[in-house]
């Protein structure tokens, strides 16, 4: 008998630094395409991001709408933190600027998963302050 072999997808998204990163959001976290960001922001963990929930590969699309789980690695230099997220029927990955993760069930066209063990203000603190240089390069690496 042959072991069943688990093959995972990955789905990479790149953002960037910004100045007024500070993670802070007790619930979310978000990229955005959008340039800039005010101190509001506070959930926003990357900007000039590659890819919004719209812009996602349709195995990942349909995975998360069956309501798979989600690793999601944020990577920036050689600092690591990962969450583990779901999709669910709900989501319409619409939306064409941002990509939000949510702690909460809550679901718009921004959304990219939910019930996530994370939100931004769990993101180590030096990663938050690498990701403060507009220079530096977040990789969020979405394994399913």
């Amino acid at each position: 008998m042959v072991p069943h072999l688990r093959i995972d997808m990955l789905e990479e998204i790149i953002a960037y630094g910004h100045p007024n990163i500070t993670a802070k959001h007790r619930t979310t976290m978000e990229v955005t395409k959008d340039s800039s960001i005010t101190f509001r922001a506070d959930c926003v963990i990357g900007v000039r991001s590659s890819k919004a929930v719209s812009d996602l590969s349709e195995e990942l699309r349909r995975h998360l709408i069956e309501g798979g789980s989600v690793q999601i690695n944020l990577v920036v230099r050689d600092i690591t933190f990962s969450l583990l997220a779901w999709g669910d029927p709900l989501l319409r990955l619409t939306n064409n600027i941002d990509a939000v993760i949510r702690k909460s069930t809550y679901v718009d066209d921004r959304t990219l998963a939910v019930k996530s063990n994370f939100a931004a203000r769990d993101i180590p603190r030096h990663m938050v302050k690498a990701l403060r240089n507009p220079k530096a390069m977040l990789m969020i690496e979405v394994v399913f």
